[in-house]
C-alpha cells in the first residue's frame, strides 16, 4: 500500500524527520487558505498521486501570487496526471500539497529498503538526489552508497557518519543526517514498511537538512497491525479491477495483452505468463486465485477477466493440492455457467484427483478446452486469442 506525499510527511514529522511547512488542500479555497497561513509570496503546489515524475509532467508548480495559485489549483484538482509511471490514462488529482519553496544548495537521495540478497534492511544514499535513482544505478553505480542494517544491533551511528562524510557533508550536517537515517530505520521497522524514500533530501542555504519529498510503501501483509495507516489507503489511485480483486481476496495485476490467466500460486502464474510470451502471445493480467480456490473465488475471477474488453481467450492453470482437482473443476463449471463466459476457455488441471476433474470438464457440455500439458495449453490459448482477434 502506498501513501501520498503529505501522509508520508506527517509520519516523518512524528519521527522527528524535518519536512517543509505545508498542508494538504482538496479545493481551490483550501489551497488559498493554506497559502495564506504559510505566509510569504511564493508557494509550490504538488499534485498528490501515487506516481513519480510529477514535476516533469506538470504536477509540481511554482506560483508567485494568490491569484495564480487559485488558477493553477483549479487546473490541477480534478485533472488526471500522466507520468512515465502511470500509463496513458494517468491518475486522478484529488488533493494538493501546498508548501513554501526552499533555498536548495544540495540535493541528496536517501532510502531504506529490504535487500533480499543480504537478507536485511539496507540504507541507500547518493549525492545524485532529485534524479531517477534507477538511471543513476545503471549509469553510475559507484554513485550509490549503501550500509546494511544488522538485524540485532540495528543501524549504528558510525554507519550514518560514514555515509554522511562520503556524501561530502560537513560535521554539523553529518549530525543532522545521522539523526534522519536513524529515524528512517526506526519508522521502517515500527510501521512495517517495504520502502521509505526521500528524493531529494535537501541542504538549504541555512545549512538545514529537509525532506523535500517523501515516499512510503507499506507491507500489506502487516496492515492488520496498523489500523490507522490502513485507513489512509486511497482507492482512487488504484486500478479499478485490482481494487475489486483485493476485496475478494484475489491477487490481480492488469497487463496489456489479450490472453487472460487464472492460476493458483504466484510462481505458477509467472511461469504461465512466461509460456504465453514464449509462444507468441501476450498476457492480459496476472491473476492468482490462491491455494484455496473456491467456486465463489473462481466466479469473481471470471468476472474480473471479462471486464477487460481486450481479452480474447482465457487460460486456467490450476494445481490441485490444498483443493482437489474435481472440486476445482466443479467450481470452474459453476462459474462459467454463472458468469456466462463466451470466450474460449483453455483449462489445464494437475494434481490430486486430476482424472476426475478432467472428466467433469469434458462432460460439462460447456465450451471448455481441457488440455493436459502446460506448454500445449499455452499454445492453444495463443491460437484461440489469435483466432478471436481476427
Amino acid at each position: 500500500m502506498n501513501l501520498h506525499e503529505y501522509q508520508a510527511k506527517r509520519l516523518f514529522a512524528e519521527y522527528g524527520i524535518p519536512v517543509p511547512a505545508g498542508d494538504v488542500a482538496r479545493s481551490t479555497d483550501e489551497a488559498v487558505s493554506v497559502a495564506r497561513s504559510l505566509g510569504g509570496g511564493r508557494w509550490v503546489l504538488k499534485a498528490q498521486v501515487h506516481a513519480g515524475g510529477r514535476g516533469k509532467a506538470g504536477g509540481v508548480r511554482l506560483v508567485e501570487d494568490l491569484e495564480t495559485l487559485d488558477r493553477v489549483a483549479g487546473e490541477l484538482l480534478g485533472s488526471r496526471l500522466v507520468t512515465p509511471q502511470t500509463g496513458a490514462d494517468g491518475l486522478p488529482v484529488e488533493a494538493l500539497l501546498v508548501e513554501q519553496p526552499q533555498d536548495i544548495v544540495r540535493e541528496l537521495y536517501v532510502s531504506v529498503l529490504v535487500d533480499r540478497a543480504r537478507e536485511r534492511l539496507t540504507v541507500m544514499t547518493s549525492a545524485a538526489g532529485g534524479m531517477d535513482i534507477e538511471a543513476v544505478a545503471a549509469e553510475t553505480p559507484e554513485a550509490i552508497l549503501t550500509e546494511a542494517v544488522d538485524p540485532v544491533a540495528g543501524l549504528q551511528p558510525y554507519q550514518c557518519r560514514k555515509l554522511g562524510f562520503r556524501l561530502g557533508l560537513n560535521a554539523a550536517q553529518v549530525g543532522a543526517f545521522s539523526r534522519i537515517l536513524l529515524a528512517l530505520v526506526r519508522l521502517f521497522q515500527e510501521q512495517d514498511c517495504s520502502l521509505v524514500e526521500i528524493n531529494p533530501l535537501i541542504v538549504t542555504g541555512d545549512d538545514v537538512l529537509l525532506a523535500l519529498d517523501a515516499k512510503i510503501n507499506l507491507d500489506d501483509n502487516a496492515l492488520y497491525r496498523h489500523k490507522a495507516l490502513a485507513e489512509l489507503r486511497d482507492p482512487l489511485q488504484e486500478e479499478p479491477r485490482e481494487r475489486q480483486a483485493r476485496e475478494h481476496g484475489l491477487n490481480y495485476v492488469t497487463l496489456d495483452g489479450n490472453i487472460a490467466c487464472m492460476v493458483n500460486g504466484a510462481g505458477l502464474a509467472m511461469a504461465t505468463m512466461d509460456l504465453i510470451k514464449l509462444h507468441g502471445g501476450e498476457p492480459a493480467n496476472f491473476l492468482d486465485v490462491g491455494g484455496g480456490a473456491t467456486a465463489e473465488k473462481v466466479a469473481e475471477a471470471f468476472k474480473l477477466i471479462l471486464s477487460d474488453t481486450k481479452v480474447r481467450a482465457i487460460l486456467v492453470n490450476i494445481f490441485g493440492g490444498i483443493v482437489r482437482c474435481d472440486l476445482i473443476a466443479e467450481g470452474i463449471i459453476q462459474a462459467v455457467r454463472e458468469v456466462d463466459v463466451s470466450l474460449p476457455v483453455v483449462v489445464r488441471l494437475e494434481g490430486t484427483n486430476v482424472e476426475s476433474g478432467r472428466r467433469l470438464l469434458g462432460e460439462s457440455g460447456l465450451d471448455l478446452i481441457p488440455v493436459d500439458d502446460l506448454t500445449e495449453a499455452a499454445r492453444t490459448a495463443v491460437a484461440a486469442a489469435a483466432a478471436g482477434s481476427r
